[in-house]
């Protein structure tokens, strides 16, 4: 029911819950499987124990305390702020705005920031894939790697907080009927529309850019 994480960048003391401490510290070396866990175990030198002819070696060494994670995970706040939840690996560029702050794991990455509902709409646009979609390597298969390297490259314009809000109706419009198994094609077009006219496309490039549709 509960996943412990003691991450070091919230400075818990481990002696404000002494049954997560207890139950931590706790082990029994008397049987061939020790059971339990254990400060040498959990300590993070990375030194080799042996006891009771059993020998293990403890977490890598970190500057951390025995009970916290190894990763500082300074940004565990971030998830549940407004951000948007894409995969690391794809064939399909998918963009999700996320407002009901969902954990992800190491698949996917996020984005979080000023704007969101905009850069969204923006990322999943015929614009940025045709424009950048190549810019990101193709591994086996056709599938994409979206590392945050190849985002830094990627320029992208700023808009008012006005603009902004249009675009969240839109988005928030888009991945409800989504979910729902639906049509979507004509708020996708106006969400390409709207960015058309905010980068100021010609007729000429925005039949070139076209609708460009990955599913």
């Amino acid at each position: 029911m509960y996943v412990i994480a003691l991450f070091p960048s919230c400075h818990y003391s481990i002696n404000d819950y002494p049954a997560v401490r207890d139950y931590l510290l706790s082990a029994d070396w008397s049987e061939e499987i020790p059971k339990g866990h254990g400060l040498l175990k959990l300590e993070q030198t990375g030194q080799k124990h042996t006891i009771g002819g059993i020998t293990f070696i403890a977490r890598k060494k970190t500057g951390n305390k025995w009970f916290e994670t190894q990763d500082q995970i300074g940004y565990w706040d971030d998830f549940y702020r407004q951000k948007i939840i894409y995969p690391n690996m794809t064939k399909h560029l998918p963009f999700v705005l996320d407002k009901d702050g969902y954990i992800t794991n190491q698949k996917c990455f996020i984005i979080t920031g000023d704007h969101c509902a905009y850069l969204c709409a923006f990322l999943n646009s015929s614009l940025f894939k045709y424009c950048y979609r190549e810019s990101f390597p193709e591994l086996l298969g056709g599938t994409r790697e979206l590392s945050k390297v190849f985002f830094d490259k990627i320029k992208i314009l700023r808009v008012t907080d006005e603009t902004n809000a249009k675009f969240a109706e839109l988005v928030n419009a888009i991945q409800s009927l989504s979910r729902a198994n639906k049509e979507t094609i004509s708020l996708e077009l106006e969400a390409d529309n709207r960015l058309f006219d905010i980068y100021a496309l010609s007729n000429e490039e925005r039949q070139t850019v076209g609708s460009i549709r990955i599913k």
